[in-house]
């Protein structure tokens, strides 16, 4: 099966099967390819409204590539699902239809809640013993935050448009950004975390499992790895005064000074500041002490939803 996730940010790729007969529950998938392109489908449209046509022209570019994959590996199943940028945009048509006729098949605008249903699904198979139910989710992307909480099963779910693409279009214009810059982020953050705390238990959870590029970048940043290690990241466990002084470090670099950080994708150095800023918040206002990090999100289940 192919599973696809066309965020505001990047959009991913999983080809994967099913565990075999013999897998212990709660198995993962058997991964084929995991591919990610930065294409900032959402470039601008928290301004706009609408997305960009060189944001879709990155995005088909991409798709053609991914297409060619899923042929290449005799694919049974395909399913795409696009997210916050896509739901916003008032030519949200214009992308279908691109999609469509490069793809063959038709994007799934997913509403918030589903979307993060469908992370908590990819984000909760396998997690190490120490990850304690019940379980606060954060998906943290480019255009919106999924928050949900669940053990076995999702309780409840949220999505408020907090994201590091969105945030820094919206507040952090310097480079880097001023002090009173990622003040006003920080205040419409928090403002935008205790909103959705109020929808969700997030801070009767257990534990904090954070997912996404931010996430993950942060962690990797966090165990000063040489370079971006998806293993080593994967269930990962990193404290809050770690977030908090890694989300200050990024805050005062500017886009350069953070692509020297070894574990940084290009794409996403102008944007990691705000990202962390988000995971940083959540922490606070939820009263967690660590983020367990996982490699395994929306991504993933999309994939279980076509088995």
């Amino acid at each position: 099966m192919a599973a696809i996730d066309c965020g505001t940010n990047s959009i991913r790729l999983l080809v994967a099967d099913l565990p075999g007969p013999d897998a212990p529950p709660g198995a993962p998938l058997v991964d084929l390819i995991r591919q990610m392109e930065i294409v900032r489908l959402g470039q601008g449209v928290d301004r706009t409204g609408r997305l960009a046509p060189e944001a879709i022209e990155r995005t088909r570019a991409a798709l053609v590539g991914y297409a060619e994959r899923i042929e290449s590996l005799g694919v049974d199943r395909v399913r795409m699902c696009a997210t916050s940028a896509s739901r916003d945009a008032s030519n949200a048509d214009d992308f279908r239809a691109m999609v469509l006729d490069t793809l063959g098949v038709a994007p799934e605008v997913v509403t918030g809640v589903e979307e993060a249903r469908l992370s908590f699904t990819g984000a909760v198979r396998g997690l190490p013993a120490d990850a304690r139910p019940p379980y606060l989710v954060v998906d943290i992307g480019g255009g919106s935050t999924e928050f949900v909480v669940g053990g076995a099963e999702v309780e409840s779910a949220v999505s408020v448009d907090i994201g590091c693409v969105r945030m820094t279009e919206r507040h952090l214009h310097g480079d880097p950004p001023s002090a009173a810059q990622v003040a006003a982020a920080e205040a419409d953050i928090a403002e935008a975390v205790d909103r959705a705390l109020a929808v969700v238990p997030g801070r009767e959870a257990a534990t904090l499992v954070g997912l996404a590029g931010s996430v993950t970048t942060v962690v990797g940043i966090a165990q000063e790895l040489p370079e971006y290690d998806p293993a080593r990241i994967h269930h990962a466990r990193v404290s809050y005064e770690a977030v908090a002084k890694v989300t200050a470090d990024l805050l005062t670099r500017s886009a350069a000074q953070r692509m020297e950080i070894p574990v940084m994708h290009p794409g996403r150095a102008d944007v990691i500041g705000a990202g962390a800023l988000v995971l940083r918040v959540i922490m606070e206002r939820a009263g967690m002490t660590s983020v367990v990090a996982s490699e395994h999100d929306i991504l993933d289940g999309i994939a279980w939803s076509l088995a």
